[in-house]
């Protein structure tokens, strides 16, 4: 999906490394208006190229004193102001405005944390006559606050220590808010994003998931010449499933999906995806049973990082291996693969400014995003990735995925063998942790838990406790239960 074609006005948030920065661009997607994150210290041409009728600048850990603090790029608000796109800053955002623009920040005679009370003292664009006078609660985290304003703005909110928590130019379309509005905490946050997005900046609402789909369809058939051939790797989870069917839905009996069977799957996961593909999907599917290949290489092996690796690189050769069969049967080398890469992958992949690396710290790095090898010989497709998940629900629902299906909780790339702390091959532990598995989300099913709970597992510790099972003493192995709610898979509660 290319965002230049998106049928919506485009909210761009510039990332300064808040650690609610991905929150903002889902809390804007909700209001069905389209949101992207890209790097704060991205370059000016980055920016304009992107076309955004707003930007955001959004929090972060930095104060604007230190030298090599991220900031965005000279000629940016000239930019802004030349082609009237509204600029909000937020936390560190909006001390970034107030320096840049001349004003004064400085340290925090008290640092404000936590939850806080401000009250808006005047009429203004951001929170409407109705609120003056009246007190909410926000969520607050800066030492730093601006003491000084730049010429051509006002103070219109304050917090009970006194602190600037709003301020705004509107005359030049330069707003700021001390306080975070996106996290749930700030409990009139996202009616005030609202007002500023729909009442101050005019945006539309025109995000839409049937325009999605339209797109990506146009994008597929564009990118995939008419004689070209496509691998899917089909996991059995949500994600792979929605890219598949979208690509099949645009072209055909082209594409070729494969699911691997690589030892580390749930209790009788094969069976049960193979007849939602076959039966529900019709989607062109070869099962390759790999047990033997992965649960080798895996053998001994305990790092976590280093299992992802070897399975990433796996399930790669694996696809090429398909590829050359395909090859013989068509008479030609499929060139694509498809992959369910989503938003939040591509965010956890992205370097946070101001660190000095050119790298963020790895959290996903097996096949999805990390762990491709750089000879890899298919080009890759990826339908999916500036979705977060429940917007690829919401795609399913309308290629007709069946919602039992795209209810299902997510389930890791590397499948088991993050479950298993220690080596898989050891013992019994996989199938222990398959069975224990089954019986807790078949358990939260029958107590009518599972649609409410985000994402439901078992863990097979590497620690063994004693107890008692038939009247006997026993001293045996232990597995830890989790279960966590989210909206979005970007943060999670227990």
């Amino acid at each position: 999906m290319d965002p230049k074609n998106v049928k919506s006005d485009l909210v761009l948030i510039l990332d300064y490394g808040s650690q609610y920065t991905h929150l903002i661009t889902r809390r804007i997607r909700s209001l069905s208006v389209f949101s992207l994150c890209i790097s704060g210290t991205s370059s000016l041409s980055t920016i304009t190229d992107l076309n955004p009728s707003v930007v955001i600048l959004s929090g972060g850990p930095h104060s604007v004193h230190t030298p090599d603090s991220p900031s965005f790029p000279d000629g940016f608000l000239q930019w802004a102001h030349s082609n009237g796109v509204t600029v909000l800053g937020i936390c560190y955002g909006l001390q970034l405005l107030v320096q840049r623009l001349g004003g004064d920040v400085r340290v925090g005679d008290k640092q404000e944390y936590g939850r806080m009370e401000i009250c808006a003292d005047k009429p203004s664009a951001l929170f409407g006559p109705e609120k003056v006078g009246k007190r909410q609660v926000v969520w607050m985290s800066h030492g730093d606050e601006a003491v000084t304003l730049p010429d051509g703005f006002h103070v219109v909110a304050r917090s009970d220590q006194g602190a600037v928590a709003a301020i705004e130019n509107p005359s030049a379309k330069l707003y700021g808010l001390q306080y975070h509005p996106e996290v749930t905490h700030s409990e009139e946050g996202m009616e005030t994003l609202q007002r500023f997005l729909f009442d101050v900046c005019g945006v539309g609402a025109g995000w839409k998931m049937e325009d999605v789909m339209e797109e990506e369809i146009k994008v597929i058939k564009e990118t995939v010449g008419p004689d070209e051939h496509v691998i899917c790797a089909l996991s059995g989870g949500v994600d792979s499933t929605v890219a598949a069917t979208l690509v099949h839905k645009a072209i055909g009996d082209r594409l070729h999906c494969v699911f691997v069977d690589n030892g580390l799957l749930r209790y009788k996961e094969r069976e049960r995806v193979m007849e939602t593909f076959e039966k529900d999907l019709h989607l062109p599917v070869v099962c390759v049973d790999a047990v033997g290949q992965f649960l080798t290489k895996l053998k001994g092996v305990v790092d976590p990082e280093t299992k992802r690796k070897i399975i990433g690189k796996e399930f790669i050769c694996i696809f090429d291996a398909f590829a050359q069969e395909l090859e013989g049967k068509l008479g030609k080398k499929p060139s694509y693969l498809v992959q369910g890469t989503l938003y939040p992958d591509v965010i956890e992949s992205c370097p946070p400014p101001g660190t000095g690396r050119t790298h963020s710290h790895t959290i996903k790095s097996h096949h999805n995003v990390g762990g491709l090898p750089k000879d890899m010989k298919l080009k890759l497709i990826e339908p999916l990735k500036l979705l977060f998940k429940d917007e690829v629900r919401q795609l399913g629902r309308i290629l007709d995925v069946p919602v039992a299906f795209l209810k299902r909780h997510p389930f890791p790339g590397p499948g088991l063998a993050v479950r298993v702390l220690g080596d898989v091959t050891e013992g019994n532990a996989l199938d222990i942790l398959r069975l224990v598995d089954e019986i807790f989300i078949q358990s939260i099913k029958d107590a009518g838990l599972y649609d409410s709970i985000w994402q439901a597992f078992a863990v097979f510790l590497p620690v063994r406790s004693v107890g008692v099972q038939g009247d006997q003493r026993t001293h045996s192995h232990v597995v830890a239960l989790r279960a966590v709610t989210s909206q979005d898979g970007m943060t999670a509660d227990w």
